[in-house]
């Protein structure tokens, strides 16, 4: 961010432990997505394996 006047350490401060803040609510964020992706892909591979049996039961061969 340009700005026309000098700003104050305080607010340099300021500036840099919102950053900080936003950047580690981020990385949580990521945390835990990265950690939930297992679940739900074993869920899909489960529902996609029991449409299929489903299927081949109902109609025979795919």
């Amino acid at each position: 961010m340009v700005t026309c006047y000098p700003s104050t350490p305080k607010k340099l401060l300021m500036t840099f432990g919102m950053f900080l803040g936003g950047a580690s609510i981020f990385a949580a964020g990521v945390h835990l997505s990265y950690v939930n992706v297992a679940p739900q892909q074993a869920r899909t591979k489960a529902r996609n394996d029991f449409v299929k049996q489903r299927l081949k039961q109902k109609y025979g061969k795919l």
